[in-house]
């Protein structure tokens, strides 16, 4: 009875310390997330103050969209002997506000998850099949990007360039499922792989993209995207790494509700005399 009382507890307390882990990892989180949403917000005024005078209402040049997209994760796994580069499902939306002729501010998101290690002798947290995982992470790409759109005809098609700043956003958890006898050695790796993201700028990941959209029908527009983020990090750390590391690459679908044309207004009757 003693012994299955202070199994018992131990099961307890091993869940209870666990879960203040995930809480702490969470909390971390936030107040760096919160950080760059500050940043982001800086940045949005400032381009909130090149509204001109006696321009339309603010909300009629906002428009949204979403999106799903395949996101690859280019790594040389010869080195680091890594698992070939994770391709992974990705869901997003974007909303966007029309300034000035062609010219958009795009705020974006892309979330993901996928199974991560850590290779101690790089000092290097690299993606990997489900039986290597030490880690789970969850990704929040988030992305504040001028665009330029320019029509291709009268139908609704146009041809969309763009390119900014993000940042990717990773909650790293301990991998849900591993044997008890390997967990120890993956808390370990766990911390390991959530300082590595937080560290030296590595969550700071310019992207650049094209897209094109086609009306589907009188409400949306349907589009295709290409983007890669670079890991402008690279230039100050990760310098033993194959150059291929840290590059993402994103091919993706998107949906785009299409506003509705103001009715044209009635000529003003003419005045002075005639009649």
């Amino acid at each position: 009875m003693r012994f299955f009382w202070q199994t018992g507890v131990s099961e307890k307390f091993e869940r209870l310390v666990r879960t203040a882990q995930i809480s702490s990892i969470v909390h971390d989180l936030f107040l760096r997330y919160n950080i760059l949403m500050r940043l982001f917000a800086a940045l949005l005024l400032f381009f909130l103050a090149l509204i001109p005078v006696g321009a339309d209402s603010f909300l009629d040049n906002v428009n949204w969209a979403t999106r799903g997209s395949i996101l690859f994760f280019a790594n040389d796994n010869g080195k680091q002997n890594a698992d070939p580069a994770p391709i992974l499902p990705s869901l997003g939306f974007a909303a966007e506000w029309q300034f000035y002729g062609p010219l958009r501010l795009e705020l974006t998101e892309d979330i993901y998850f996928t199974n991560y290690e850590y290779n101690s002798a790089l000092g290097y947290a690299m993606p990997c099949n489900p039986e290597n995982r030490s880690a789970f992470v969850l990704g929040f790409i988030t992305g504040l990007q001028l665009a330029g759109f320019f029509p291709v005809g009268k139908n609704g098609a146009g041809v969309r360039v763009y390119g900014g700043p993000s940042a990717d956003l990773r909650v790293v958890v301990q991998a849900f499922g591993l044997h008890p006898d390997d967990a120890e050695d993956a808390s370990a790796q766990t911390k390991n792989i959530s300082n590595y993201f937080w560290s030296e700028g590595r969550w700071f990941y310019p992207v650049l993209g094209a897209g094109i959209d086609f009306p589907v029908n009188e409400g949306f527009l349907l589009g295709f995207d290409l983007r890669a983020w670079f890991p402008v990090y690279r230039l100050w750390t990760d310098q033993n790494l194959p150059a291929i590391d840290g590059w993402r690459f994103g091919v993706g679908l998107r949906i785009t509700p299409r506003k509705k044309s103001a009715p044209p207004k009635a000529d003003e009757p003419k005045t002075g005399s005639g009649e």
